[in-house]
């Protein structure tokens, strides 16, 4: 036999054990609920949430700030999905923190570490309020095959947009040494709108699915 011939022959081999022990890991920690189904949830949102943002504010700025929506917003859905309440306000603030800190990282080259610090706290701050308002990520969460957009999903992606423009006017303001600050502000406020609008019907879709490696 041609040793190409077996050479394929033994990464398709090593490739289906991998499938299977997916398959078992999947079985073994949980089913729908367990931590694969959670990491997957992790991976997936922060592959979209940087995407999104790395398209429209660069490359460091979807890295960092991917991964720390997408791990953070993956642990809320993954609780509405076994049928739990929500988080208590604690952890909704370390989330918030945690958002926070990691958009202001993205903001501390430009434009600045005073800026970037200011950002960070009146983030901080602007989502425990939402939270406390009962505007989270697993609002309206249902377990639906199709897109699904409610009228206050529509109305906290307009806060959300909004709020992320003010809060860039306002650091400008103490600051006050941004430039081009209208456009910078208008920019960052419209691109977490459009990628939260597309999160919000595609990654609830998602979520709502079993994962490519569950058993049909």
């Amino acid at each position: 036999m041609d040793h190409h011939t077996v050479a394929a022959v033994s990464i398709a081999g090593t490739c289906l054990d991998v499938i299977g022990s997916l398959y078992l890991a999947y079985d073994l920690l949980g089913g729908q609920h367990g931590p694969l189904r959670l990491l997957t949830r992790a991976v997936t949102y922060s592959i979209v949430f940087g995407v999104g943002f790395g398209l429209g504010l660069g490359f460091w700025f979807g890295l960092v700030s991917g991964v720390a929506s997408g791990i953070t917003i993956a642990i809320e859905l993954n609780r509405s999905a076994r049928g739990l309440d929500h988080y208590s306000f604690s952890w909704e603030a370390l989330f918030s923190a945690i958002r926070g800190i990691a958009f202001g990282a993205c903001l501390y080259r430009n434009p600045g570490r005073e800026f970037a610090a200011a950002f960070a706290v009146l983030l901080t701050v602007g989502q425990i309020f939402a939270y406390s308002r009962g505007m989270r990520p697993a609002l309206d969460y249902a377990a639906t095959g199709r897109p699904r957009l409610t009228r206050r999903h529509a109305w906290g992606i307009l806060e959300r947009t909004l709020g992320y423009t003010v809060t860039a006017l306002l650091c400008s303001a103490l600051v006050q040494h941004v430039e081009h600050i209208w456009w910078s502000a208008i920019r960052l406020g419209l691109v977490i709108g459009i990628v939260t609008l597309f999160s919000t019907c595609s990654l609830k879709r998602s979520s709502s699915q079993r994962p490519i490696l569950s058993k049909t």
